[in-house]
């Protein structure tokens, strides 16, 4: 005689079982991530690195068409991405023009977020020589 479904006993794991599981998971996770967040950090700060190269090559290449450079990001045909601090955001940077002029300019990618939480939010500037710096660390 068959046994049904209900009454059959299936191989299963105990409620005490998968919290110790979890437990063991947590503690990993709160050892690991202090060596995690370095690289982290790195990654967020590549975002920045890249938007200020790309703006700087836009820059050069206004300089070329007109003999200066432009303090208007979209005279350069820069677009700024949706901030995280907007809906849909996904950008932690926001790229401004700090100075334009005939023979120099400076640009400055300031995060939105304050990656690590102590009230200092990372800085990033590149000039017409393409000094690209990190002005104010996080």
């Amino acid at each position: 005689m068959k046994k049904s479904v209900l009454s059959r006993s299936l191989p299963a794991w105990s409620l005490q079982e998968m919290l110790v599981v979890m437990g063991i998971v947590g503690l990993l996770f709160l050892v690991a991530m202090p060596l995690v967040e370095p690289l982290f950090n790195k990654a967020r700060s590549m975002e920045a690195k890249t938007q200020l190269s790309h703006l700087f090559t836009l820059q050069k290449s206004y300089y070329y068409e007109h003999s200066k450079y432009s303090a208007d990001l979209s005279n350069i045909g820069f677009e700024q991405a949706k901030l995280k601090t907007e809906d849909g955001g996904q950008a932690n940077y926001r790229i401004e023009i700090v100075d334009a002029g005939t023979t120099a300019f400076k640009a400055r990618a300031v995060a939105v977020i304050d990656f690590d939480n102590d009230g200092t939010f990372s800085v990033w500037e590149i000039d017409e020589s393409q000094n690209l710096q990190e002005v104010t660390p996080d």
